[in-house]
């Protein structure tokens, strides 16, 4: 199994913490904005070909994809995507305008061996709108082949070598969602591994970038219908951040409906519209990222192998969001003694090679920006969400060039 071991994860489980109710964590007293912290790295243990991660974009005809001009419905079909290794997790994610009214489903087929196929799996039923359909996740899926935990297929006992994607497109007369780009990423992380701690850009400060800092924990009890602000909304309230770092983000029109008196009521609005009605969270990576590509941005959801690898996104003017898990104590500076799973934003990285970032568990927006121990931050990240981040950037501002096996 990948990082998401038999230990922490099984096809009963809803999967990751901060996809389904987070619990409820005693909290500790929290710690000042760190200063730049004594690097103290451990030596590279295990190398990064240890991971193996691939994202891959599907061919969408130019323009996007629609449903054509006296029909409902579209179903679309991609290429077949050879990653070039066995894999046993995928997570799909995708761009998108979808008018009221509208759907757009992704579904995801795979193969074990290049003779038999899989059912397809629903990876997501996603709208913008909440007035005429309820974005979700499908559960119930699981068979011998795998099962889809909220939005991450995971391989059964034997993992899959191929997969290819479906997209089905339902509208009404004269009214079409338009899918403008479609994704995924496989991936066959190890259970458990030394980070690759040490730092490949040494001695100069990757400067953390102008992110604004949006606390989760000034809208706990917010939207009881959208699970109640707090702890829960760590996920929307650092999407926020990014969609705001580029200039982008809800209207004040938008926004009217939230009572006066909100703090950042972008983030009210953020888990309204990332909210998943099936598992009744905010959490879902890739609604976050559609939520975001909503505001003409492109965002899709991987996996980087270490912050080396997440060091190039900064240097390009690039943040991320990342996902990470806390084990007792073992994350100096984090708001809370422990966490299944949270999302921040990595904003910098400092001369030593530690990590800036937005934590939104801060009891104010004046307390999220800190700094992180680099070996602390990998093992909170690397051994418990294999890596994940949101991409999400301005078309204009290019990616930093893939390493040979691509992940993103």
């Amino acid at each position: 199994m990948t990082a998401r071991s038999a230990a922490r994860y099984d096809a009963g489980a809803m999967s990751w913490t901060e996809r389904s109710h987070p619990r409820r964590i005693a909290m500790v007293v929290i710690a000042a904005l760190a200063v730049a912290l004594a690097s103290g790295a451990s030596a590279v243990a295990k190398s990064d070909s240890a991971v193996n991660v691939r994202y891959a974009r599907a061919a969408v005809p130019a323009g996007g994809l629609s449903i054509p001009d006296g029909a409902t419905s579209l179903t679309w079909q991609s290429d077949v995507f050879d990653p070039g290794f066995a894999f046993t997790e995928l997570v799909a994610s995708w761009n998108a305008d979808a008018p009221a009214g509208t759907i757009v489903e992704v579904d995801m087929q795979a193969t074990p061996d290049n003779a038999r196929w899989t059912k397809w799996y629903v990876m997501g039923r996603w709208a913008y709108d909440d007035t005429t359909f309820l974005r979700t996740s499908v559960p119930a899926q699981g068979d011998r082949d795998g099962y889809v935990a909220i939005d991450t297929f995971v391989a059964g006992k034997i993992p899959m070598v191929a997969y290819r994607l479906q997209v089905v497109l339902t509208g009404t007369s004269g009214t079409s969602p338009t899918v403008r780009s479609l994704g995924a990423m496989a991936s066959n992380v190890p259970a458990k591994f030394a980070v690759p701690s040490t730092r490949t850009f040494t001695g100069v400060a990757t400067l953390p970038w102008d992110v604004p800092a949006y606390s989760q924990e000034i809208h706990a009890g917010d939207y009881p219908q959208f699970d109640g602000g707090g702890e829960a909304w760590c996920s929307p309230t650092s999407t926020s951040m990014v969609v705001a770092y580029w200039g982008r983000g809800p209207s004040a029109a938008d926004l009217s409906y939230i009572p006066a008196g909100h703090t950042d009521p972008q983030v009210d609005y953020a888990a309204r519209y990332t909210y998943d009605y099936n598992y009744h969270g905010t959490g879902n990576w890739p609604f976050n990222t559609a939520y975001a590509a909503r505001y003409g941005l492109d965002a899709f959801v991987t996996r980087l192998r270490s912050l080396n690898e997440a060091e190039l996104f900064i240097r390009a003017g690039i943040p991320l969001v990342a996902s990470i898990g806390v084990d007792s104590n073992k994350l100096d500076g984090f708001m809370f003694k422990s966490s299944n799973g949270h999302l921040l934003v990595i904003v910098g990285i400092t001369a030593e090679g530690n990590v800036v970032v937005n934590d939104p568990a801060a009891p104010s927006d004046l307390a999220v920006p800190r700094v992180y121990d680099r070996a602390q931050f990998e093992d909170a990240w690397l051994n418990h969400s294999g890596g994940i981040v949101y991409v999400i950037h301005d078309p204009s501002v290019p990616l930093p060039p893939p390493p040979t096996q691509a992940n993103w």
